[in-house]
């Protein structure tokens, strides 16, 4: 899975779960949040103010080392 700003908060969290310190990290309440599955990224970016870009570049590192770590 790619993560784009389309993608879904809580398939992003599930698929790679060591995104969800990233979340945590930048305060956005977004694990445990029972509309998370509905949220985008971007969205969710938008509600806690954080600069969609880069951390939808971070996301992405954060999942590629997720994946390099399950190999």
């Amino acid at each position: 899975m790619t993560i784009e700003y389309t993608s879904l908060v809580d398939d992003v969290m599930r698929q790679h779960p060591a995104t969800i310190r990233l979340f945590l990290v930048r305060r956005m309440g977004c694990p445990g949040c029972p509309i998370a599955c509905f949220h985008t990224v971007e969205d969710a970016c938008l509600e806690h103010g954080v600069e969609a870009e880069a951390f939808l570049r971070e996301l992405r590192t954060l999942a590629e080392e997720d994946v390099a770590a399950a190999s």
